[in-house]
């Protein structure tokens, strides 16, 4: 996936195939796959509304992302097909809207677009009053985040190449998610000999289930399943991917798999049934944002009774994993430790603009509008600062201004404040925690791992 141009233009699209409607899809950066009309360059779908006999195209209320036109909105609202997978899911026993959203907080999220603009609603003397408070919150409260790369023996058999590899990705994924299993192990979620088995039982695991979250395609859990021998899994992905290991898990015949194609704000485990009376590990591997905040809130979810004691479902959370990233998307209402970041004197709008800062750690020139931060193919190409443009000024010239390396390490403090409020939410939920660095900054810049366990 490349990356924009340093000058923060876009390339123009290239040329699709013939007979291709002409439609530009940024988020897919490609062509819509639709054949277009004869008489246009476009298919129906996205048929100018200038053209000739184009009626007007409306967002569908059922899901904004795609358009339908407006004399026929009334028929495709009832029968579009996420509406019915909407009302399926809203059927589950495990459906529960918006209940790991971070509690009272209404309203939707901070886009990026917004809190950027934000930011540069700001003088220049609050925006250097903004870097100076960042500096001082970091030195006196971040934790220090440990170097912890781990492989151990167990993953002997993905690091040594005895898995299928024609998968492309996975190749530069396998040292992250071996040093994710590594320091499972090491922190005691995991028992170190790998998945011995007697009289049918797993006697190396003492969690008898693992949830992933944000699970995307699953390799991380599959590294489980073959390397500990896990037997309960659980996926959580709110979208549809190909390629994924669910073939290669279900074909084990000793593995149950259970694929929830849920959003983690509305997942509750209770309604799990197969995972009822099982201990289980949380896990995700680059948990974009406020997932990794929903995925803590949904394992620890605590109801007290009238005498105040805590009643926990028929479950029980063993321990988790989290490798976070994309700070850039966080959001205040889904923050877990808010009370950290307000103790220390950090407002709502102060967070947002933190969050747009730390993408400064894995992307040279956030200062563009259109620039975004790709993380696994972040370029290492060290950028000089920018030669001063007489036609930019306020807080877009200072942040211009700004060396590469400072701006990096503003970012990374950002990242630091933001995770450490999440290993102190942790640690007073009861729960032994550590923030690490999981590999070294050239296989992934983002390489934190939030690992904890439960004491009893």
């Amino acid at each position: 996936m490349g990356r924009a141009p340093g000058n923060g233009k876009r390339s123009s699209p290239p040329t699709p195939p013939p007979g291709r409607c002409h439609f530009w899809l940024p988020n897919k950066r490609r062509h819509c796959a639709n054949s277009s009309l004869q008489s246009s360059q476009y298919c129906g779908n996205h048929l100018p509304e200038s053209a000739s006999g184009a009626g007007r195209r409306v967002p569908c209320p059922v899901d904004p992302s795609h358009t339908v036109l407006e004399e026929n909105l009334e028929a495709h609202v009832g029968k579009c097909p996420l509406k019915k997978r909407a009302a399926a899911l809203a059927a589950q026993p495990y459906y529960s809207k918006g209940i790991n959203s971070g509690g009272a907080e209404a309203g939707r999220g901070i886009t990026s677009a917004e809190k950027r603009a934000a930011v540069h609603r700001l003088t220049e003397d609050e925006f250097q009053g903004l870097l100076g408070k960042i500096r001082s919150v970091h030195a006196a409260a971040a934790v220090a985040m440990r170097e912890s790369y781990l492989i151990t023996d167990a993953c002997d058999k993905w690091m040594g190449g005895q898995v299928d590899r024609k998968v492309p990705y996975q190749e530069k994924h396998v040292a992250q998610q071996a040093s994710i299993v590594g320091n499972m192990e090491a922190f005691g979620l995991l028992r170190k000999g790998g998945a011995e088995v007697v009289d049918g039982e797993n006697v190396s695991m003492s969690a008898q289930a693992v949830v992933e979250f944000g699970a995307g395609r699953g390799y991380l859990t599959q590294v489980l399943v073959d390397c500990y021998g896990i037997r309960n899994v659980f996926l959580v992905e709110r979208r549809s991917y190909k390629l994924k290991a669910d073939r290669s898990l279900r074909q084990n015949e000793d593995v149950t798999l259970e694929r929830l194609r849920i959003d983690i704000e509305d997942l509750s485990l209770h309604g799990i049934e197969a995972l009822r009376g099982l201990k289980y590990l949380a896990i995700g591997k680059h948990l974009c944002g406020p997932a990794t905040d929903m995925t803590m809130t949904c394992c620890l979810t605590e109801q007290y009774d009238q005498t105040e004691e805590k009643v926990y479902g028929k479950h029980s959370l063993h321990g988790l994993a989290l490798a976070t990233c994309c700070h850039h998307l966080c959001q205040w209402k889904h923050y877990a430790n808010k009370s950290f970041l307000t103790g220390l004197g950090i407002t709502e709008e102060e967070f947002h603009a933190m969050t747009w800062f730390s993408s400064w750690a894995v992307d040279g020139d956030h200062s563009s509008p259109d620039s975004y931060v790709e993380v696994e193919d972040t370029s290492s190409e060290v950028r000089e600062p920018e030669k001063p443009d007489p036609e930019i000024n306020g807080i877009e010239r200072i942040i211009r201004s700004i060396p590469t390396v400072e701006r990096a390490s503003l970012g990374f403090m950002c990242k630091d404040i933001i995770d450490t409020g999440r290993l102190l939410w942790l640690r007073h939920k009861g729960l032994v925690a550590d923030l690490v660095s999981y590999v070294p900054s050239n296989i992934s810049p983002e390489n934190r791992l939030l690992i904890a366990k439960c004491t009893s």
